[in-house]
């Protein structure tokens, strides 16, 4: 034979060789997925998820069904994930829950979210939040990351959440920002005008630094608080700019914390 017909010859070859490779797998993949699946249903059932269904394709699991709250939804989801073998995940889940007025839902995560790590350094995490039929949008900054996860924990088990879009950012880890924000936090409550803002711990005057930018965030009594907190802050060593986003309690229209 030539060559050229030697080279058809074994191309033909190596192509039965893999159909007759991927049709042997073919089966043992099946029985693979159904493994998952029959693990992943056995979790579920113990966590008492009765009303969640569960798919498995290669390894990808999709689950389907209700949930009570936006908190089960991310726990069924984390039961299939650490399952042997799996993949992925994909979340379909609906949070059924009860139907909670977008008002009243902001109003409540507004209260809940105020008092998040109440104490020394909550002065320096600020979130806000906005609700639209049942989703909620949070944003913000937090120093070490406690703060966040502690405001997304109280979001996700509140009833009538359906879903959450979270974009909290964590700010710079730098030592001289820390000092920054002492010496800011200091100049401001140590003033005899706005020292009134220290006395609640869940609505203080907020400062956020990133790489030596200060942006105060909340909201003061009236417009000269409002003046008086910005020009302490730009009177502090070492800021290179201070952006002053306080609002005032009246025009206030948009949580936040």
């Amino acid at each position: 034979m030539t060559k050229k017909v030697w080279k058809s010859v074994g191309g033909m070859l190596a192509v039965g060789i893999l159909s007759a490779t991927l049709v042997a797998q073919t089966p043992a993949a099946s029985r693979y997925d159904n493994q998952i699946q029959i693990n992943v249903e056995q979790k579920l059932a113990k966590k008492h998820f009765g009303d969640v269904k569960s798919r498995v394709d290669d390894g990808i699991v999709t689950l389907n069904g209700t949930v009570d709250l936006y908190q089960r939804k991310l726990d069924a989801a984390k039961l299939a994930r650490k399952t042997a073998n799996v993949q992925g995940v994909r979340n379909l889940i609906t949070v059924a829950g009860p139907n909670v007025p977008d008002a009243q839902l902001e109003q409540k995560l507004d209260r809940k979210l105020s008092y998040v790590r109440v104490g020394y350094d909550n002065a320096f995490d600020y979130f806000a939040l906005g609700v639209k039929d049942g989703v909620v949008t949070v944003e913000g900054q937090d120093l070490t990351g406690v703060g966040r996860d502690e405001a997304l924990a109280d979001i996700y088990s509140m009833p009538g959440v359906k879903d959450v879009i979270a974009n909290i950012s964590l700010e710079p880890v730098s030592p001289f920002d820390d000092e920054l924000r002492i010496r800011t936090a200091r100049a401001i409550y140590r003033d005899p005008v706005l020292g009134k803002y220290s006395i609640d711990p869940a609505h203080p005057i907020r400062i956020i630094v990133d790489n030596g930018h200060v942006t105060l965030y909340g909201a003061v009594m009236n417009a000269m608080d409002k003046q008086i907190a910005g020009m302490k802050a730009g009177q502090v060593f070492g800021a290179f700019s201070v952006d002053n986003k306080l609002v005032i309690e009246k025009d206030s229209g948009q949580s936040g914390m």
